[in-house]
């Protein structure tokens, strides 16, 4: 099969290779992938700065979620079929879905929505969970809370507004000029344009922020909380509960808790929980969302679209950092 793969860790561009197709476990749907999606996640396993808690061999193919077909389905699958229609976001241990052929556990697909076609299902599956789980495992928000959504313009910003509104949440995003209608469009309440303003100076009493700029963004986003808010981070430093999830070893642990020194600080002055995360698959959230989709309470946002063997430039344009809603590669038609 064709796939998009690099030999190393570093910023060299992926190229295309000819690898073996995956082997299919007893377990695992072998998918025939339609489509892709670029996300920062792969720029941080490219450049190996995931390589302390994730090992992977070269060489190594990129891509972290997808839209795609089954072509063959382990003896013990009984909940899909060849020829089915699907949408997933494997493992951290297992990716590589710039390719023609992904194997995964049926455990972290699930039916593509029946209003969406290849390209604008596979923009949903990571930004979809991240999301959910900031939500509702993370900052467990609930209806009326406010939270804030950095970024909401970005691949991860779209989806959380709009899940927000579902939810019945107050949410303010930010965003620059480029963004203030795309935001608008899709649910959200309050609108600071950083270029003009800080979150910071105009936002008090919220429940929670997800936070997905790092720096002074995420020291300034415990200011804005009540005791008791909760920051979902896709960007700080890690912390010890994430050190326990992927079982570091005692060097590893003493550099995270390094790391973590000043959010520890803000933690208890402030009186706010905060969580580092990698989001985890989920084929039943995954559901769940598909119900949102096709009951139309929530829409991909998709910026660009590159052939396959335009994967490289999708990389680099994504990671300019301008894209409003996601970039995708189709694999093919």
């Amino acid at each position: 099969m064709k796939a998009m793969a690099v030999d190393k860790y570093g910023k060299q561009p992926v190229q295309m290779k000819e690898l073996p197709i995956p082997e299919v476990g007893t377990e695992d749907v072998l998918v025939r992938v339609k489509a892709a999606s670029v996300n920062p996640v792969d720029f941080k396993i490219r450049d190996g700065d995931l390589k302390m808690v994730m090992k992977y061999r070269f060489p190594l193919i990129l891509g972290n979620d997808f839209a795609g077909v089954i072509e063959k389905v382990g003896k013990d699958v009984t909940d899909y079929k060849v020829g089915d229609k699907v949408y997933g976001r494997p493992g951290k241990d297992k990716i590589g879905t710039f390719a023609q052929y992904f194997a995964l556990s049926h455990n972290d697909i699930a039916p593509m929505p029946e209003n969406l076609n290849f390209v604008e299902a596979a923009s949903i599956p990571l930004v979809g969970l991240t999301s959910y789980q900031a939500f509702h495992e993370i900052m467990h928000l609930k209806k009326d809370d406010k939270v804030l959504v950095q970024a909401g313009s970005g691949g991860v910003g779209t989806f959380a507004i709009q899940l927000g509104r579902v939810m019945d949440l107050h949410v303010a995003t930010t965003v620059s000029d480029r963004g203030e209608e795309l935001v608008k469009s899709l649910g959200a309440d309050e609108i600071i344009n950083y270029k003009q303003q800080n979150f910071w100076d105009v936002l008090s009493g919220y429940d929670g922020v997800f936070n997905l700029i790092p720096g002074e963004n995420l020291d300034k986003a415990f200011t804005i909380l009540k005791r008791g808010g909760a920051i979902a981070s896709l960007v700080g430093p890690p912390t010890n509960k994430f050190a326990d999830e992927m079982h570091l070893n005692p060097i590893q642990r003493l550099g995270v808790w390094y790391m973590s020194r000043n959010v520890r600080k803000l933690m208890k002055q402030y009186g706010v929980h905060y969580e580092f995360f990698l989001m985890h698959p989920s084929g039943e959230q995954l559901r769940t969302i598909t119900n949102l989709i096709e009951e139309q309470k929530i829409k991909p946002v998709i910026d660009k679209v590159f052939p396959f063997h335009d994967t490289q430039k999708a990389l680099e344009y994504s990671e300019e950092g301008h894209a409003k809603g996601k970039v995708v590669v189709k694999i093919e038609d």
